[in-house]
């Protein structure tokens, strides 16, 4: 019953959004989505990375056999488009046998069985949806909030030394390869989260059962909140704002080169195509995500883990995408949002519900004060940089003890009990 509410909600939710992207006079993710079964797909690594999300229920032998028909899809669509000079991509067999597995869950499975093979398919197509579903929420960021609060956080952000000018500068100094790397990094994130997934859930189809806490959902949740707040904190980043890219919306050309320099900020307006997506940052969120679940991997898991943590924070300043207020925000986000799931997994006790609510005060504050005190904040950096960076600092030092608690918890309820000696009866 869970999962079919949940099912419904989600259904509902597209439908507004293909309603809403319909209003604009573009396709909805709804649409999209049912688009990439034929036509060249967005992001070809990406359903192949869902379809391995699936496969997690099955067995080796039908893996193997869903991988072959995959490919052998694909091949089929990689020769129709050669021979009619079609644009060249892979995917769709990916998505093919993902809605084929559909289709056995309800006709061939029943019980247990069909109910595992439905979550491994819903799985699977929530990566590849919550993908179409951020576009469409992004665009109509962009035509809902003509308003943008950059110079708020521009102003703000001279408390932590305006870091995305400084490693905007050092990413240019790399040259195209540094650029290209970074890139690749930012665009793959949810490929990684797939790899760390697949370790998380790599006996799902021996125990017929899904672990009660993953990767996964902590991604869900990152992606069905992050949205929310940009539409209640709009901002569209420096590099629009302060560069180049912002065209004749932005104040001046000054990104990478010269941070803005300090005034009374106000409201700005801006064009209705680029969205407001920075506060907080989800790449950086859904990073932090990765950079956790990862610590319990083998050490090549965990190295990558924090390869990608470190790439992803380089390339959202580095690009100009986000403020390094933006990112701050982003981890206090993703650690409260982890103390939630976790402990809606294990049991809320005194110290997870504190923690939230600490956590979701941290953020408000943050959004607070990066909107009603941004001069204060650029006028004393040395009083508001440490006081940002310790108000993170403790959310995160408050994370690591509570969940080091937590499991040692865990592994002493697991311990057998200490066998007791039989004692001699007295005459």
């Amino acid at each position: 019953m869970l999962w079919a509410a949940v099912g419904v909600v989600a259904l509902g939710f597209l439908i507004a959004l293909e309603i809403a992207a319909r209003g604009y006079g573009v396709p909805g993710p709804m649409t999209n989505q049912v688009r990439e079964v034929i036509l060249a797909p967005k992001s070809g690594p990406l359903l192949y990375a869902g379809m391995a999300l699936m496969m997690v229920v099955l067995t080796w032998r039908q893996r193997f056999v869903a991988i072959g028909a995959a490919i052998s899809i694909d091949l089929v669509f990689w020769l129709v488009r050669w021979a009619v000079g079609a644009q060249m991509m892979a995917g769709n067999g990916a998505l093919w046998v993902v809605l084929a597995h559909a289709v056995i869950a309800v006709t061939r499975r029943t019980g247990r069985d069909r109910v595992l093979l439905l979550k491994g398919v819903g799985l699977g197509l929530l990566l590849v949806t919550g993908r179409k579903t951020g576009d469409t929420w992004l665009l109509i960021t962009s035509k809902t909030r003509p308003m943008v609060l950059d110079q708020y956080m521009a102003a703000a952000d001279r408390a932590l030394g305006s870091p995305s000018w400084l490693v905007g500068r050092i990413v240019e100094a790399t040259g195209p390869l540094g650029a290209d790397v970074l890139d690749w990094v930012y665009v793959q994130l949810g490929v990684a989260s797939v790899v760390v997934a697949l370790y998380q859930l790599r006996n799902v189809g021996i125990e017929r059962r899904f672990p009660g806490h993953h990767l996964v959902c902590t991604f869900l949740v990152i992606g069905l909140l992050g949205p929310g707040i940009y539409m209640l904190f709009p901002v569209v980043g420096p590099v629009f704002a302060y560069g180049a890219d912002g065209g004749t919306w932005a104040v001046a050309n000054l990104w990478p080169d010269t941070p803005p320099q300090v005034s009374t900020p106000q409201l700005m307006p801006f064009d209705e195509i680029t969205p407001r997506n920075c506060m907080p940052s989800l790449h950086t969120a859904w990073a932090t995500a990765i950079f956790i679940h990862s610590r319990k991997g083998p050490r090549a898991l965990r190295l990558a883990g924090s390869f990608w943590l470190i790439a992803t924070l380089a390339a959202t300043l580095g690009f100009g995408y986000h403020y390094g207020a933006d990112i701050v925000a982003g981890v206090v986000f993703t650690l409260t949002i982890e103390l939630a799931l976790r402990s809606l997994d294990r049991g809320w006790d005194r110290r997870g519900i504190q923690l939230v609510v600490y956590g979701t005060v941290v953020f408000a504050a943050f959004l607070a004060s990066y909107r009603y005190l941004s001069m204060e904040m650029a006028e004393y950096p040395w009083v508001f940089g440490p006081l940002l960076i310790l108000a993170m600092t403790s959310v995160i030092y408050g994370y690591i003890r509570t969940t080091k608690l937590w499991e040692r918890q865990a592994a002493s309820a697991h311990l057998p009990e200490p066998r007791r000696e039989s004692q001699p009866e007295l005459v």
